[in-house]
């Protein structure tokens, strides 16, 4: 074990926590993610800073929470529209401690200049800058008041690979940025774009899948197309003898999505193709189906092997984790902890308060206790006012409001969550005043 290893982050897009073999899925085989929790940690109670993309992607790359890394809502794909805050980045981070740095696939943080990844710490990049593409030709079709853009980048360039799909050319390409850094240390951030729609995959895992219906197994072929990327990266790793010494973090920006927008019928919100695992929620909302991910973690050198690692932990302690493996010095305070000697077995100290919010809901999670404040159930659906408490340990699903039963601790939880709602929305003004004082002076 050295004092550098190496760092490969893979980040999928709308993947349920029931859409991986490993976290339970029966239909959907995931060999090559699963043999990652084999050499590491399966996170069973790890969680996205936020239900949805760009919100989540924040947290991960500043260790903080999404307010107050300035991106608390899914960014905008055409140019003019706001790109997260200059600020430390794991990227940057690393970058500045001798780290070759690379990107390939999704940004979703700033599509202008002055916000894309060169200018958060990334050496190299390869994919697109929006929230989606077309994975054959590249194009963001997404936005009723813009045309269509196409959106295909290589360090800042403008380039065309139609015909290609997206999630092997990713893959492909992570792998050759590892093959080119075995003589420093490296990080590799691998955001896929799958299994986000539009729902396409090639027609030999579509194929694959056949005795699966309707979106079901097209949601089949994209994870399995992914997989194969995964095992892709990983082999490249063993080839370049790399394994042993690279930390290795796969999970999902958030949970699956009710969204397919694969044609227009009038309706995009009653996609179920992904699946939660048997979770409440979906993409958009803070109940666990769209918040809590499949996660997990591999360093061969310098964590233990076939672990369920359990403790509530979230995204945005991603980032003083790998700091604290690889010795690199942080600057900007973070809202995550270091999680690297629990991850070895040394036990915490107490239990740790989690919060979220997303368009008027609000949580927060203790322990086994879960406070849900005006919540939905997906993206598109009206708020639910009303403040419900669920025990996760006996009640993962949230099918049991305990809040009558348990008047203080609702107390309790809705004080702390809503002091952090207060911090949250200074923070928000502080971004605030600083971006109006840019443009003044800009």
């Amino acid at each position: 074990m050295t004092a550098r290893p190496n760092v490969v982050v893979i980040y999928a897009d709308d993947l349920g926590y029931g859409d991986v073999s490993c976290f339970g899925s029966a239909d959907i085989p995931t060999p090559n993610i699963d043999a990652i929790a084999e050499r590491g940690l399966r996170l069973t109670d790890w969680y996205s800073n936020s239900p949805v993309c760009s919100p989540s992607r924040a947290s991960l790359l500043t260790g903080r929470y999404p307010a107050r890394a300035g991106v608390d809502e899914i960014l905008g794909g055409h140019a003019g529209t706001a790109g997260m805050p200059a600020q430390d980045t794991l990227a940057s981070i690393l970058g500045g401690a001798g780290y070759r740095t690379g990107i390939f696939g999704k940004w979703h943080l700033g599509v202008d200049p002055g916000n894309r990844p060169a200018d958060r710490g990334f050496d190299e990049q390869f994919g697109f800058l929006a929230g989606c593409v077309d994975y054959y030709s590249h194009i963001f079709y997404w936005a009723s008041d813009r045309n269509p853009v196409h959106d295909l980048w290589r360090d800042g360039e403008h380039i065309y690979d139609n015909g290609r799909y997206l999630t092997e050319v990713i893959a492909d390409e992570a792998a050759a940025f590892i093959e080119r850094s075995a003589d420093r240390p490296f990080f590799c951030y691998v955001p896929f774009n799958a299994p986000h729609y539009p729902m396409h995959a090639p027609k030999e895992y579509v194929d694959r899948f056949a005795h699966l219906a309707g979106d079901r197994r097209i949601m089949a072929a994209m994870i399995a197309a992914m997989d194969d990327g995964i095992g892709r990266i990983v082999d490249q790793l063993t080839r370049s003898g790399l394994l042993e010494d690279t930390i290795v973090f796969f999970s999902s920006d958030n949970g699956p999505s009710a969204e397919s927008r694969n044609w227009l019928d009038g309706e995009e919100i009653s996609y179920t193709g992904g699946s939660t695992g048997g979770l409440r929620g979906n993409k958009g909302s803070v109940f666990e189906g769209g918040i809590r991910v499949p996660s997990v973690l591999s360093w061969p050198a310098g964590l233990p092997a076939g672990v369920t690692f359990d403790r509530p932990s979230a995204m945005m302690d991603l980032l003083p984790t790998i700091l604290q493996a690889t010795t690199a010095p942080g600057q900007d305070p973070v809202d995550g902890v270091g999680l690297l000697e629990v991850l070895r077995g040394v036990p915490p100290e107490g239990e740790r308060s989690l919060h979220w919010e997303y368009e008027g809901q609000s949580a927060l999670r203790r322990g086994r206790w879960k406070l849900v404040c005006d919540p939905v159930d997906r993206l598109g659906e009206p708020n639910v006012e009303g403040v419900l408490l669920f025990d996760l340990h006996s009640d993962p699903e949230e099918t049991t409001d305990l809040s009558a039963e348990h008047p203080d601790v609702v107390d309790a939880l809705r004080g702390e969550l809503e002091s952090w709602l207060a911090d949250m929305a200074r923070a928000r003004r502080t971004h605030s005043r600083a971006t109006a004082a840019m443009a003044t002076t800009g």
